[in-house]
């Protein structure tokens, strides 16, 4: 019988994905690696938000930092300015996209061609630099990131504006998390791993687990299987050494497909 599939990703995100595993007759367990949590000051992100018809192209990281946009954005309509292209990383930004009321049909919507590489620079790859020369570009994320998409945009000549929508953090190693992490290293299972800072943060985890009990659970991680979206996640997991890792590319439809392949 197939273990459990431990869902990583932020509650908010890990739910409705745990519910489309539960269908499949897996058990699905909700194990967020990051805690999404709102920025103290708000005022920065609003004030971007404020001039959103002055920029060419507006870059959204993840869904998270579309879901902290939109939360300070009106709720009337037309509520996204004719002539701004949206960019975003992969199909769960789409589809935060769409709960939001923002499709292809009424907005200019780029993402990476490559579902396998949703990442900042397939999406530079995908982009028309050219037209954005001389123009402004906005990028919200989280407090922290890559600055290779900004870097990327400077380079072809944009002014490049990067705001913060949202703070993210490795939950501390309660008592009750310890013996979360105890209970599913103690058999294989599955592990949904849709960011390389939440594998990191949960190696950190076991390290402190580890010195905290003097036994080797980072080895029994080695032993669980990775399902992971991104090939920049699979690198991290190789990196930090774990090989046992299944690519799906972007989407939750290649994510369940990859589990209902398994054994």
């Amino acid at each position: 019988m197939p273990g459990a599939v431990v869902i990583t990703r932020p509650r908010a995100q890990a739910l409705p994905l745990a519910e489309r595993v539960a269908a499949l007759g897996r058990q699905a367990e909700v194990l967020p690696l990051l805690d999404i949590s709102p920025l103290p000051d708000p005022g920065p992100l609003r004030a971007a938000l404020a001039r959103l018809a002055d920029f060419a192209l507006v870059a959204f990281v993840s869904p998270n930092a579309i879901d902290a946009a939109f939360a300070h954005l009106p709720q009337r309509h037309p509520r996204w300015p004719a002539g701004v292209t949206l960019a975003v990383l992969g199909e769960g930004s789409r589809a935060a996209l769409a709960a939001h009321g923002i499709t292809p049909d009424t907005v200019d919507i780029v993402s990476p061609r490559d579902a396998e590489h949703s990442d900042s620079e397939h999406l530079l790859q995908t982009l028309d630099l050219a037209r954005l020369r001389g123009r402004e570009v906005l990028i919200v994320r989280g407090e922290s990131g890559r600055e290779l998409m900004a870097d990327g945009f400077r380079a072809a000549g944009a002014t490049v504006t990067t705001v913060a929508g949202y703070r993210r953090a490795v939950p501390a190693l309660t008592p009750a998390l310890a013996q979360r992490l105890r209970a599913l290293l103690a058999a294989p299972n599955d592990w949904v791993i849709t960011s390389s800072e939440a594998l990191r943060g949960l190696i950190e985890l076991l390290k402190e687990l580890d010195g905290a009990e003097g036994v080797d659970v980072v080895a029994r991680m080695q032993q669980q299987h990775l399902i992971v979206p991104h090939a920049r996640i699979a690198e991290t997991a190789r990196e930090l050494g774990l090989s046992r890792v299944t690519l799906t590319g972007s989407g939750d439809e290649r994510l369940l497909a990859a589990l209902q392949s398994r054994p």
